[in-house]
């Protein structure tokens, strides 16, 4: 069943407080059915970070900031250079389908 355009166009204009809160009762819903997300995305945190290059003549280090996302996966901390993200609406979303993408 198609999803309703007007609720989609709802939750595009959702805040990140009203996306949790849409997850919590979603993850709810479907464990109430018996049923988990297939292939759930990992909780991924994004930090800014300065970047020191290793050059030994480099005055102006350190560069940045550049963007790193971070998340568990079997156990292990894992991260991934982002990049600066300047041209990104929301680097969050962004960040999450990446890694998604990267653990298919």
């Amino acid at each position: 069943m198609p999803i309703d355009r007007d609720v989609l166009e709802a939750v595009r204009e959702m805040d990140a407080h009203e996306l949790r809160r849409l997850l919590i009762l979603a993850k709810a819903r479907l464990e109430a059915r018996g049923e988990m997300f297939p292939g759930a995305a990992p909780e991924v945190s994004l930090r800014q970070q300065m970047v020191k290059c290793g050059k030994a003549s480099c005055t102006s280090c350190p560069h940045g900031p550049y963007w790193y996302a971070y998340w568990t996966e079997d156990g292990r901390r894992r991260s991934k250079y982002v990049g600066k993200l300047e041209d990104v609406d929301d680097p969050a979303e962004y960040v999450a389908q990446k890694v998604v993408e990267q653990a298919q």
